[in-house]
């Protein structure tokens, strides 16, 4: 690291130290989850409790057992150690999206600026809240790494920690897979069926069949009624918001969810096609996870980090057209803020699904860069 990278990380760590003592640390409500199901983990109590409501835990068992070393510390104890790794994973997240990319086209602060500018409200609504969407990016991302690197065994032991981290982790595992090496695909495979073995030396087996049961039955119980929130910017929500919630927006989120995932077949079809194909396929995956997952959040778009360097490293390759929407779209997203838009403006501006229509946007630009076989 140079003496500027390491001016701006120590600047960075110092302002964010000061926020958390300010005003964070009386926050971070989200990280209260995760704490709260560790200490239940460590004494093999339920983890799936209706009377948590709004705050009912949504991640596989293994997850607690995890984090049960956080469960061991006082919560506010917790809260600091959680916040200052946060920001240490954010500046990895931007290390390692940089790192990602076959080819360097931009300079780094180019490359660094354009994801501030773009998700910057999702890394400070994460910070605040105290969730895990930066880690489950940063393993994901550096599974990606790896990948190009050779490192095929590492991959697969990072996309198994972010199945870990959030179920949906799954959906990145085909980028491994196509690449066909055996030790590596049967290592994902023992470490997914070890994921739910996890939690048996506390819970026993029958206590662990009982605990993934009422992990699909929350799961499944509580996204209808989050389907019509403001910050909901799935395929699902999507619809939901426009035409209502009813069998007529399911079928559609349905058959867009389809198009995309053969839009996402199609890239990797033609990955052959270019060099170190798997940044942008596993860019576009993180990008269609808050799409495609039914309770998709719109601050979980800062896992497309990688997304955004991506199109920002390769913006003057796209054709004019979808170099100006791509443009428009991604500003869209960044500067659609509360404070500037007002409460009226940004509740119909958030209604209207439009941070949803602009990821789509970006989801095409991805598309068409390996049409194009430039990444």
């Amino acid at each position: 690291m140079n003496k500027t990278r390491l001016i701006a990380a120590c600047v960075l760590l110092a302002a964010a130290v000061g926020a958390f003592t300010q005003r964070i640390s009386r926050d971070m409500r989200d990280f209260e989850v995760p704490y709260t199901v560790a200490v239940r983990a460590a004494a093999a109590a339920p983890l799936y409790r209706a009377e948590d409501e709004h705050y009912q835990f949504k991640y596989l068992p293994a997850f607690a057992v995890l984090a049960i070393p956080l469960g061991l510390m006082p919560l506010p104890v917790a809260k600091g150690v959680w916040f200052v790794g946060s920001v240490a994973l954010l500046m990895a997240l931007m290390a390692l999206s940089v790192r990602l990319l076959p080819e360097q086209r931009k300079s780094t602060t180019i490359l660094v600026i354009s994801a501030i500018v773009v998700l910057a409200k999702f890394y400070a609504r994460e910070l605040d809240m105290g969730q895990v969407n930066l880690i489950f990016a940063v393993a994901a991302t550096g599974a990606f790494v790896a990948m190009k690197e050779g490192h095929d065994l590492l991959a697969a032991l990072l996309l198994v920690l972010t199945i870990a981290i959030k179920p949906y982790g799954a959906l990145l595992l085909p980028v491994l897979l196509v690449r066909r090496h055996k030790a590596a695909t049967v290592a994902s495979g023992v470490g997914v069926l070890l994921l739910f073995a996890l939690p048996m030396p506390l819970y026993g087996w029958s206590g662990t069949i009982d605990l993934h049961e009422s992990w699909w039955k929350t799961v499944t119980g509580t996204t209808a009624p989050n389907l019509l929130n403001p910050d909901n910017i799935s395929l699902a929500s999507m619809y939901a918001k426009w035409l209502g919630t009813g069998t007529l927006s399911a079928i559609l989120a349905a058959a867009s969810a389809c198009v995309l995932m053969i839009g996402a077949a199609i890239v990797f079809f033609r990955r052959r096609l270019v060099w170190a194909p798997e940044g942008l396929e596993g860019s576009l995956l993180l990008l269609l996870i808050p799409l495609l997952s039914p309770q998709g959040w719109d601050y979980v778009l800062l896992i497309a980090t990688p997304a955004i360097v991506y199109l920002a490293n390769y913006q003057d390759l796209l054709p004019a057209p979808w170099r100006a929407l791509t443009i428009v779209a991604a500003l869209t997203i960044g500067l659609s803020l509360f404070d500037l838009m007002g409460r009226a403006a940004y509740a119909a501006f958030m209604g209207a699904a439009v941070i949803s229509v602009c990821a789509l946007v970006l989801v095409g630009a991805l598309f068409t860069l390996r049409w194009r076989s430039v990444a």
